[in-house]
């Protein structure tokens, strides 16, 4: 079932539940996802479920940091909002992979890369960026690429 009819359907069982915080998520995902089936050079055929895919990473980086920048500001009501939101995006992500199995992923694209050290942290990122989009955050595969590529000079 495409994305936009899942979220249909939800939009109508949070609303039979009068969950607000729900409704409010999912009413932003259809939101975008509107928005962007109706942008200048989109498809008739509507969206790739790679590009809803992209559209669910978006919003959910968009509260993790909204709530960030919330926690920082001591607005831990807004805070807890936005958590509540991004676990309503969450569900419909695909599986996040845990940090042990994203270090193992892209230990193995290092040595497929041929990467030696920092120098080579654009070569990985590009592949690392390919192959496991949706299944982890940008910031945290960067982070863990350039740790692995940092220790391996040592």
């Amino acid at each position: 079932m495409p994305l936009k009819e899942t979220i249909d359907a939800a939009i109508k069982q949070a609303m039979l539940a009068k969950d607000k915080v729900r409704l409010t998520a999912l009413r932003s995902i259809k939101s975008q996802i509107l928005l962007a089936e109706t942008a200048e050079g989109a498809g008739a055929a509507g969206l790739t479920s790679d590009a809803e895919m992209k559209l669910l990473n978006k919003a959910a980086k968009q509260r993790r940091d909204a709530a960030t920048i919330y926690k920082e500001q001591f607005r831990s009501d807004l805070e807890a909002n936005e958590l509540a939101e991004l676990a309503v995006i969450e569900e419909f992500l695909p599986q996040q992979l845990s940090e042990a199995d994203l270090v193992e992923r892209l230990v193995a694209i290092i040595q497929r890369v041929g990467a030696n050290g920092p120098s080579d942290l654009g070569k990985v990122m590009g592949v690392a960026a390919r192959e496991l989009s949706g299944q982890a955050d940008g910031k945290m595969i960067s982070q863990v690429v350039s740790n692995l590529l940092n220790n391996t000079n040592q």
